[in-house]
């Protein structure tokens, strides 16, 4: 995709208007919206949330290293693991001490 960056493009975003006259400007979040809402629609996925996203890295990262919100932080470019904490943390999810007690609860009643 980068490769269609116009030559004159000043940032890094990947969605670029190609044409007219804003060519080489980043899209509007209305226009990504209504690109994934199309895309949504054409492949019967229903509603996409570009936010779900977010969330969905965070908790891969989160889970990855053990719930370590520094990690998670400098990886989505939060500003605070403060803020990924208590947004995205969830951190009985992450913790490995948690995961064992569900992990005994679930075995035990299934």
């Amino acid at each position: 995709m980068t490769t269609e960056y116009p030559p004159d493009a000043a940032h890094g975003m990947l969605l670029v208007q190609l044409h007219g006259p804003n060519a080489g400007q980043p899209w509007a979040p209305a226009g990504v919206r209504g690109m994934l809402r199309r895309a949504g629609i054409r492949e019967d996925m229903g509603r996409i949330r570009p936010h779900a996203w977010r969330h969905e890295f965070a908790t891969s990262v989160l889970d990855a290293t053990g719930g370590n919100t520094v990690i998670a932080r400098d990886a989505g470019g939060w500003a605070s693991a403060v803020t990924v904490e208590q947004v995205y943390g969830h951190a009985d999810v992450h913790d490995p001490v948690f995961q064992v007690a569900l992990a005994r609860v679930w075995n035990q009643q299934s």
